[in-house]
């Protein structure tokens, strides 16, 4: 009586399959614990979130720019700069002047003083160079030929990004205040730049995903879970950010990418479980068995994808950049915490939704999905019946738009790509104009020379880069520490402009430190900047200081980005094999085959060349197709690498769901080409709403204002585009069904050499429950994803 009594309960909340239900796992057990103690999930959750917040907006870490090459030119020459003292090695801003009655008009010259003296008692300031001081020795330089515009330098005692802003926003009052109809003031520096507000284009996608999200679901409540989970992912992932910047290097751009990241995999992660956890209610299933379903499933594909992209990301590491290994540890941060979320606070909220999935649905929710799933079985047979030149087509494509990536030029953009009510636009449009546009971005030459060695073979390294071609002018090297900088002051204090000829045959007493500024003939993102540069370090120095143990290197902003590209283009090679044989390795280990793993690494470095290829063909090229990208110029050196690390993760997640259900569908029938078919058919729907969605909301990054992050959206909406597109639904089903069998083929020394990793659920996971309920009954035709 006892063991009836215990069946009737069981039965009352379970389908007759699920009546003798067994431990399938520590996800099942993990799904299940949620769903059964969803209210203590639900509010560990909102406390972490509301927690993390708090701390964060509380003790966030400071946001830095400032990176670390090892015997690079511009290391070299900022520690030498760093050693001469106070204002040398800070940031370096401009205030820049313009005037239509002369900048030496007497009315405009008191005002500009006055402003400039100001600007040097703001705390953070270390010195301000101005082209009125006759102790300058550079001030008749600092004013153009006409005598319309001008510039003063603003040394900072700084170079981290939030110690920069308190005094930055001081200069920008001060500057908003002296301006008149006579007189233009803008700033130039990257501590000057507007900063777009946080969620100005994350809630464009996120919008976007809602409309997505409804017309794959049809229903208000199904659309809100994959949001919710999303949201509370980046909530806690951004703060994380903010709170991890107090212990490494984070961008300022750290967390527009975590934030593009999170809402793209956070909906996508929730969409697979959501659409599992549905169709397994409309097969009769109860709302607890079916969480437990979707999560030892899709759960587990979301797992395995997931730690896929953080295992990627976190491979930056092998490059040794401190500002990439923030930028890896940030976005991976909104990866592990979306992840979480899909497989523990999903199921909890589940469990308050149970069979009120479809509620609040929308008037087409009740139409059958039949011809839907038709329509792509029957798209199958298509490419199935001409898959040699389905493949072709499908491939030309793909080789089409990866050839611009053979000329791609990998640099740093320059201010004049900002739009024009940025300040640091105006100012330096109003440089060029004055002064030629190098002098947005000059060299710094830092000279180490030892006791013994004369002011004259210092001044000989200026003479010889000044009369490079490239060059539009170079400074007397001035010494900047060591007792020769006294002697040199001295003179300038006496209102002398210190002649370098008259200290050619001067030995220098002491170890001397000394600078020359070297303003180029091109803007700083021009290719024939690059150019200079390498002429610089690898030939005008090197022969200027032959002979003398005098050292000179070349820093600079500039110079700076160029030594990153050199160091980015020398480690991606082992950074992309390290990722690709280990993408091999997890999807020989998940469906035992050589030949999917290997195409899916192909078609993946196809899919992403092509995105590169786009990149070059809008930024670098200048065909926008209408897109507001600025000038055209280098790609940034860390996107292309960052890029792949997404990408690759990302698109083991599509690769995961659909063979997956291939793979299955094979192991039941034994026939690959029904198998390709009835998978396809599967799981199209889905990936193209979880696709669309990552396309929408990485392409809304594409109108924000940052130039870096505009790069990240259009090349991520792209490789996404082309990966669920013509990857996924042209090249493997056509590729599979050439190869047949042979996709499955496995050494049996291999089978048993590697470990296997399943993310298939159990075979009566896959198995149609007749509804048993009426409530149930009517859950069938509810608007079931295809």
């Amino acid at each position: 009586m006892q063991i009836r009594d215990t069946t009737q309960r069981a039965s009352a909340d379970q389908s007759p399959v699920e009546g003798s239900a067994r431990d399938r796992g520590a996800l099942d057990r993990l799904a299940r614990a949620c769903y059964q103690r969803r209210w203590t999930v639900l509010i560990a959750w909102v406390v972490l979130l509301v927690g993390t917040t708090v701390l964060s907006n509380n003790f966030a870490g400071q946001s830095s720019s400032s990176f670390d090459i090892q015997g690079s030119n511009f290391q070299n020459a900022q520690d030498l700069l760093t050693e001469a003292g106070k204002g040398f090695a800070g940031s370096r801003g401009q205030v820049v002047i313009a005037a239509d009655s002369g900048i030496k008009d007497p009315v405009v010259q008191a005002k500009v003083e006055q402003l400039l003296t100001k600007i040097a008692a703001v705390e953070g300031v270390a010195t301000v160079v101005s082209p009125y001081d006759l102790a300058n020795p550079r001030a008749a330089s600092q004013i153009s030929k006409d005598g319309q515009i001008a510039f003063a330098d603003i040394n900072f005692s700084s170079t981290d990004q939030e110690q920069l802003k308190p005094p930055a926003e001081s200069i920008k009052t001060l500057v908003a205040a002296a301006g008149s109809d006579n007189l233009e003031v803008e700033l130039s520096g990257f501590m000057f730049q507007v900063r777009e507000p946080p969620g100005a284009t994350e809630g464009i996608g996120i919008l976007a995903a809602i409309i997505i999200l409804l017309l794959s679901f049809g229903s208000v409540l199904a659309m809100g879970l994959p949001i919710m989970t999303a949201l509370f992912g980046i909530g806690i992932g951004l703060a994380g950010v903010g709170l991890l910047a107090n212990v490494m290097s984070m961008p300022d751009f750290a967390s527009q990418l975590a934030a593009m990241i999170g809402i793209g995999v956070g909906i996508d992660y929730a969409l697979f479980i959501v659409t599992r956890y549905r169709n397994a209610l409309h097969e009769g299933r109860s709302p607890e068995e079916s969480v437990a379903l979707a999560i030892r499933t899709s759960g587990k594909a979301v797992l395995f994808a997931g730690c896929t992209v953080v295992i990627s990301l976190l491979g930056m590491f092998l490059i040794g950049i401190d500002f990439l290994n923030g930028l890896a540890t940030g976005a991976s941060l909104a990866v592990l915490i979306t992840m979480l979320a899909s497989v523990t606070l999903l199921p909890a909220v589940l469990g308050f939704v149970g069979h009120k999935i479809d509620s609040l649905a929308l008037p087409w929710a009740k139409k059958s999905t039949t011809s839907e799933r038709n329509i792509w079985f029957r798209w199958s047979r298509v490419i199935q019946r001409r898959p040699w030149t389905m493949a072709t087509i499908g491939l030309i494509i793909l080789v089409g738009l990866a050839l611009p990536v053979f000329s791609i030029r990998l640099g740093s953009s320059d201010a004049g790509n900002l739009p024009t009510t940025d300040t640091t636009r105006r100012s330096y449009d109003l440089i060029s104009q004055g002064f030629g546009p190098g002098t947005n971005g000059p060299f710094v030459i830092a000279i180490e020379a030892p006791a013994g060695a004369t002011f004259g073979q210092l001044q000989k390294i200026s003479t010889s880069i000044a009369a490079d071609p490239g060059v539009a002018s170079a400074s007397p090297a001035f010494a900047i520490s060591g007792k020769i900088s006294d002697l040199a002051r001295s003179a300038t204090t006496n209102g002398q402009t210190p002649d370098p000829a008259a200290f050619a045959n001067l030995v220098l007493p002491d170890r001397t430190i000394a600078q020359i500024v070297v303003t180029p003939t091109t803007s700083p993102q021009d290719e024939k900047t690059v150019e200079l540069f390498t002429r610089l370090k690898d030939d005008i120095i090197p022969s200027a200081t032959a002979g003398t143990e005098v050292r000179a290197y070349v820093g600079g902003v500039t110079s700076a980005f160029e030594e990153l590209s050199t160091v980015l283009q020398d480690r991606l090679p082992i950074f992309i094999g390290a990722v690709l044989a280990l993408s091999f390795l997890l999807l020989m280990c998940v469906f035992r085959s050589v030949m999917v793993p290997l195409k899916a690494v192909i078609m993946n470095l196809l899919s992403i060349g092509a995105a590169y290829g786009i990149l070059v063909l809008v930024f670098q090229k200048g065909v926008t197709f209408g897109l507001d990208v600025g000038r055209e110029g280098p790609i940034e050196s860390f996107v292309p690498l960052m890029m792949f690390a997404i990408i690759f993760g990302l698109s083991m997640d599509y690769e995961v769901f659909l063979l997956s259900r291939v793979k299955e569908e094979y192991d039941r029938t034994g026939d690959n080409a029904t198998a390709v078919a009835d998978g396809l058919s599967h799981t199209a729907r889905v990936i193209t709403a979880a696709a669309a969605i990552m396309v929408c909301v990485f392409g809304s990054f594409i109108f924000g204002e940052g130039r870096v992050i505009k790069e990240f959206g259009l090349g991520l909406a792209v490789a996404v585009l082309i990966d669920a597109t013509i990857v996924r639904m042209i090249l493997v089903p056509a590729t599979m069904e050439l190869l047949g069998d042979a996709n499955w083929w496995l050494p049996k020394w291999l089978d048993r050499l590697i470990p296997r990793i399943s993310i298939e659920g159990e075979p009566d996971d896959f198995v149609p429950t007749p509804p048993s309920e009426p409530e149930e009954r009517e859950l069938v035709g509810a608007g079931a994803p295809g």
